[in-house]
């Protein structure tokens, strides 16, 4: 559940100015990590705009009066920026943003916010350093293949800077209704399954059915079409999904776990992350 408490400026302010964190521009964007207050409140405004008045999310009246999609959490994460330099420079500047949480944050914090929905015993069980994502999104304008590869090369070298060998978090199909996402969910539940070993499930009294046709009976192409290009993304990595889906009426989702080992990501994008991690 989201708070309305602006949290304040998080731990880890690694941005454009630390190094091995310098900023990675295509054109007039550029990514890097937020590295102040106001752009902190930047994200938090823009996460409202897309969460809330675009896709449906319902805010309590405190959310509605501060206009932020904040909890939390925001406090104890990295916020990997998405910056259009020709609106200027500052914190207005910010047109897409993800976040991302250390297994170190995590720990020292207690939990992490995919358990809210999920049980990640087998995840916590994995030995190597993991990195929750999560409140990935951008600016209507900014939904461009330009702007979500900046997204991934920013996570990469993230991942590479830090030795991550396991992402994980909460991705989101629009609407709250499986049955009209019956293909979807099949979809991901037959082919995408994560192994027993690294493999999350919703919470029992939260817990929805993914498999809800007969497998046989959809077509694999059409149904990975209709899936939200951040899953597609995860997918392309070699990403895997939990066991249940999960309804947040909250924010007119139903959320699925994913899960990233980092040494099973292809060749190719092995290759193009590590140079730009270099």
């Amino acid at each position: 559940m989201n708070q309305s408490v602006i949290p304040e400026l998080p731990r880890f302010t690694v941005g454009n100015a630390a190094p091995g964190f310098p900023e990675l521009r295509a054109g007039n964007l550029g990514v890097r990590l937020a590295i102040s207050a106001a752009e902190l409140d930047a994200v938090q405004a823009l996460r409202y705009r897309v969460f809330y008045e675009e896709m449906g999310a319902k805010p309590d009246a405190a959310t509605a009066a501060s206009q932020r999609d904040a909890d939390e959490f925001d406090a104890i994460a990295d916020h990997l920026l998405v910056v259009d330099h020709d609106l200027g420079e500052g914190a207005n500047n910010v047109v897409g943003t993800y976040r991302l949480i250390r297994q170190e944050a995590a720990e020292k914090f207690g939990r992490y916010y995919s358990e809210s929905e999920y049980d990640i015993s087998a995840l916590k069980r994995f030995p190597g350093t993991k990195l929750e994502l999560g409140r990935s999104c951008t600016a209507t304008a900014y939904r461009s293949r330009a702007a979500m590869q900046l997204l991934w090369r920013g996570i990469a070298t993230y991942v590479f800077h830090y030795g991550i060998d396991l992402m994980f978090g909460c991705a989101s199909l629009s609407g709250t209704n499986p049955e009209a996402l019956a293909e979807e969910l099949t979809y991901l539940a037959a082919h995408h399954m994560a192994p027993e070993s690294i493999r999350p499930r919703a919470l029992h009294d939260r817990y929805v059915e993914m498999r809800r046709l007969d497998p046989a009976g959809i077509d694999p192409k059409q149904a990975l079409m209709r899936l939200p290009p951040l899953v597609k993304g995860y997918l392309r990595l070699g990403g895997f999904v939990g066991d249940g889906a999960v309804i947040d009426s909250q924010f007119n989702t139903t959320d699925i776990a994913i899960v990233v080992q980092t040494d099973l990501v292809t060749d190719k994008y092995y290759r193009h992350y590590e140079r730009e991690a270099r």
